[in-house]
């Protein structure tokens, strides 16, 4: 079986390698310090089993899962922690196998022989369990087979397009199925709604004005297009634009 280690300390890492030589039977294909390049090296590598932390630097261990969820044959995932039992009772409802650090060469043995692949919904589950609940740090999107993954901060909006959402970067457009309600929900912080179909970053929004048929559009940094803003969302758009702390 070829595992792939996945943990920002390298005493864990090194830890994990030595209980996996006890045990035998196990190759060790590379580690990741993120789960960034969790997911990279997954790609690369076709591991069948993952050894992950949650708690990581960037993209943590669950979101990495979520976006592996997606693959077309995805990896079994064995999370490390350490989380404390309250925290991991989530873990245990659903079904999912983890590793309480410091991990045991018993403990390791036995969830290495039971190890499955993991469900969007029980990674949803998980990560709505969490105390901190932290949007993603990047969506994942599927080409060919493959994960392209593209950083939050480069998305300039959302636009949905029947059971589609189109995510647009100042460079390229991708396709995802997720929600544009479950987008904003989870985006709230970086994302306006400024249609019913239609959610932009603060972050990328030039100015507000009106075309020539009366009604209001957002102008965007980057981008040579207008989108338009729906009479239902124009008040609190404009009220955004006059409050917004550092106009551009």
């Amino acid at each position: 079986m070829r595992v792939l280690i996945v943990d920002d300390e390298k005493l864990a890492r090194d830890r994990l390698r030595e209980l996996l030589s006890d045990i035998g039977g196990y190759d060790v294909i590379g580690e990741a310090m993120n789960g960034n390049e969790a997911v990279e090296k997954t790609a690369e590598l076709n591991p069948d089993i993952l050894l992950m932390d949650i708690r990581m630097p960037g993209m943590d261990g669950l979101e990495a899962a979520m976006h592996l969820s997606g693959m077309d044959s995805p990896p079994s995932v064995i999370f490390t922690t350490a989380y404390d039992q309250h925290a991991l009772d989530a873990f245990e409802v659903n079904a999912v196998d983890y590793l309480l650090k410091p991990i045991r060469k018993d403990r390791l043995a036995n969830a290495l022989g039971k190890a499955r692949k993991l469900t969007t919904k029980q990674i949803h589950e998980l990560s709505q369990a969490r105390p901190e609940s932290p949007a993603r740090t990047h969506i994942s999107v599927h080409l060919r087979g493959n994960i392209r993954l593209v950083p939050v901060p480069e998305i300039v909006y959302f636009l949905a397009d029947s059971k589609y959402v189109a995510v647009r970067t100042a460079s390229e457009e991708h396709l995802i199925e997720d929600s544009l309600v479950n987008l904003e929900r989870e985006f709230a912080e970086q994302f306006l709604r400024i249609h019913r179909n239609a959610l932009v970053s603060t972050a990328y929004i030039k100015g507000i004005e009106k075309s020539p048929s009366g009604t209001w559009q957002i102008t965007l940094k980057g981008i040579d297009r207008r989108l338009d803003v729906s009479r239902r969302h124009a008040a609190a758009v404009r009220r955004w634009a006059r409050n917004r702390p550092n106009p551009a």
